[in-house]
């Protein structure tokens, strides 16, 4: 039991345990006034705490559960009671040495108003901490869904320029040279086939039944004389 009870609250901003607390004069016996918190580092027995009242002005308006450290009213306010009351609460622990420390609390008995103007007060500061809370959420998520949308826009621009770039490689002007472009030649038996772009030769034929840009040109090597060279203009596009 080598650690003294540490006063959690109240504390005030000196770092000393003490707190005012305001309470209405209407309440009523049982009303809760306020709740010592503290806690102490030794371990089992050694660090259970209890509570107790050292110096109250009036007994029989306060009293303290030497368990939970919680001061309640123990009867109603009258006219003749003072407005301002003391309270010294011991707080020592389990050793066979006990350690101790203590806490004041200063309570304020208040007409009902006050105490309800007070009350007003903190809601209304509550409440425009929400507000601001509701607001910057707002702004994060209107923020989030434009850019959202911003970026839907850019891939579908992107998408429409690729498809763009795509056809102008294949659709070609109809005022050609009369040059074979973009062909593919193969052989089948004995004869020889074409896959051409957008001109073929007047002397291929096309093979019935196949796409229509499949062409069937002779073979030059059974044939007796040389056959002209490619000539005149058909375009054949299938798509």
């Amino acid at each position: 039991n080598d650690n003294v009870p540490v006063i959690l609250y109240p504390v005030s901003a000196n770092g000393s345990a003490e707190g005012v607390e305001e309470i209405p004069r209407n309440v009523n016996a049982g009303h809760l006034v306020a709740k010592i918190r503290a806690y102490d580092a030794d371990i089992g027995y050694n660090g259970w705490l209890l509570f107790s009242l050292q110096e109250v002005s009036d007994h029989s308006l306060f009293g303290l559960d030497r368990y939970t450290g919680q001061i309640r009213t123990l009867r109603s306010f009258t006219e003749t009671d003072e407005a301002q009351h003391k309270l010294l609460i011991l707080v020592k622990d389990n050793g066979n040495v006990s350690l101790s420390a203590t806490a004041t609390v200063i309570v304020k008995v208040v007409e009902p108003k006050e105490a309800f103007a007070a009350s007003d007060v903190e809601n209304a500061v509550k409440e425009e901490d929400e507000n601001n809370v509701t607001f910057y959420l707002i702004i994060t998520l209107g923020s989030v869904s434009v850019l959202f949308v911003i970026s839907i826009i850019v891939l579908i621009v992107m998408q429409c320029s690729k498809s763009t770039d795509y056809s102008s490689k294949y659709l070609q002007d109809t005022n050609y040279d009369g040059t074979l472009c973009h062909s593919i030649q193969y052989r089948s038996g004995d004869k020889r086939y074409m896959l051409v772009g957008p001109r073929m030769s007047i002397g291929s034929t096309i093979v019935p039944g196949s796409n229509g840009n499949t062409l069937v040109i002779p073979d030059r090597r059974r044939r007796d004389s040389g056959e002209r060279e490619l000539s005149g203009a058909l375009n054949v596009l299938d798509y």
